[in-house]
């Protein structure tokens, strides 16, 4: 070694010996600084949700940051979920929402369409009322929408819709600051769609991804969110869920467990971001679906059990152990108002619908509630013939019946009662045996037929035919 290299090296050595305690120094308070990161993100669980009781449901109505979730699965029938006693595990998500929320046992959508049946939900009018019975009619500009209470009460409101039934141009934008369908991706290799008449692209998790991006962006502000979704609508399964058969039933109930997967991927990213503490999940579907139970399938037919009874799950932004069942007959029209009622929000006073919260509290206080209410639904059979005669078809659940009337083109009317005790199927036509009895349920549905739409309508939609492909992209048949 060089004179000049030895000296260089002697030089560091002294430089070294004398810095080494600040460079340690500096070294140890890097890496207990980076290992406060670590801890953070090892070590902390997602923040719990509090266990909750009558003086949490209280409360409720004085929070300032309760944020609302509301899930619309379409054509999703209540008696194909486990979580209303199906034999066939379909809903595991909605399973764990009710045993730490509240399920309602009965509960009924207003019609079989989807356009009338969401018109009714929005308003909580009946169809008549709402005045969207046909596949031309637009929501009046008056009418009073949630989502317009609730952007008055300093809500960011957003809706995610997959069905043209709700499009903007039917009405169902009022009141929201974003309205639109989520971009779509395209599909895994493993998604099958069972129903032949369906060409859309796309599927719900589109609305998952968009949800999380809206929260991205919104998630300290107060917000509602919409998110209309449309998987078991088109009988879309994939690899994971693919456990209960191929024929067409069973198919369905694949897309059910497959819309719960979804739904779970996003209830994790709620959970771990800590929005369960402080958010309501409200969920519930526009119609059912028929597999022949009376020689017919699918929807927007009739307005029998199997096409109008469908779930209604509330999640609150606490637990309760075990959950709650309101045991009484409910109806999709009462939703809203009672989502208000919580809130502690004044607005849809004048409705057909009626709060169900005095039946929550009941439930949780382990009182029993008078079940008397009545629930009607409605359909036009010619919603989709433009120009056809009215035909209308109602049904009236009330009392432990069922009584469904179709009055046809000529004015000629066709009944039929069913006994939900002793018939749960409601396949036996008992309106022989029932004598006088019957006649509440006619002046029911008769004096329902005599009512006006509660606002003067607009001019029927002329649609193009963009918008009338959207629609046959679902699988309906419009002109």
């Amino acid at each position: 070694m060089n004179m000049l290299a030895s000296r260089a090296m002697s030089s560091a050595q002294n430089i070294l010996s004398q810095r080494w305690p600040w460079l340690v120094a500096a070294s140890v308070v890097v890496l207990v600084f980076a290992a406060q990161f670590v801890e953070i993100a090892i070590n902390l669980p997602p923040p719990e949700r509090p266990v909750g009781g009558l003086a949490e449901f209280e409360a409720l109505a004085e929070r300032s940051d309760t944020n609302v979730l509301f899930i619309l699965t379409d054509t999703l029938r209540s008696d194909r979920l486990s979580t209303y006693g199906y034999d066939r595990a379909t809903s595991p998500l909605f399973d764990e929402l009710s045993e730490n929320g509240a399920v309602f046992s009965r509960n009924i959508a207003q019609s079989s369409w989807t356009k009338c049946s969401m018109a009714s939900l929005w308003t909580g009018l009946y169809p008549k009322a709402a005045g969207v019975t046909r596949f031309e009619d637009v929501l009046a500009d008056n009418a009073e929408m949630p989502a317009e209470i609730l952007k008055a009460n300093g809500f960011v409101t957003t809706g995610l819709y997959r069905n043209g039934w709700v499009e903007g141009y039917f009405g169902f934008d009022q009141g929201f600051d974003v309205y639109t369908r989520p971009l779509s991706k395209p599909p895994s290799d493993s998604i099958r769609r069972a129903n032949p008449t369906v060409k859309e692209v796309g599927s719900d998790l589109d609305a998952v991804y968009a949800t999380k991006e809206f929260l991205r962006i919104h998630g300290k502000d107060r917000w509602f969110l919409y998110l209309h979704l449309m998987d078991i609508h088109e009988y879309l399964y994939d690899e994971d869920s693919a456990i209960f058969g191929s024929d067409y039933s069973s198919v369905y109930d694949n897309s059910i467990l497959r819309t719960n997967l979804v739904l779970d991927e996003l209830y994790g990213y709620l959970e771990a971001e800590g929005y369960l503490e402080n958010t309501l999940i409200v969920i519930t579907a526009d119609h059912g679906e028929a597999f022949g139970e009376r020689g017919i399938e699918g929807h927007a037919r009739w307005v029998y059990r199997e096409t109008t009874e469908v779930p209604l799950i509330f999640s609150f932004p606490f637990k309760i152990p075990g959950g709650i069942t309101v045991d009484r007959l409910t109806r999709n029209i009462d939703i809203w108002p009672t989502i208000l009622d919580l809130l502690g929000i004044e607005g849809m006073e004048e409705t057909d619908g009626v709060s169900q919260r005095p039946a929550l509290l009941a439930a949780v206080a382990g009182e029993e509630v008078e079940d008397t209410q009545f629930a009607l639904a409605h359909l036009d059979r010619n919603w989709g013939r433009k120009g056809a005669p009215v035909e209308d078809t109602v049904s009236v659940v009330g009392n432990g019946y069922r009584y469904v009337r179709l009055e046809n083109a000529e004015g000629e009317v066709n009944e039929e009662l069913f006994d939900l005790n002793n018939d749960p199927a409601e396949l036996q036509n008992v309106l022989a045996e029932a004598g006088e009895s019957v006649d509440r349920f006619r002046r029911e549905a008769e004096a329902y037929l005599a009512t006006d739409p509660r606002w003067a309508m607009p001019e029927d939609l002329e649609m193009d035919e963009m918008q009338l492909n959207q629609l046959r992209a679902l699988g309906y048949s419009v002109p």
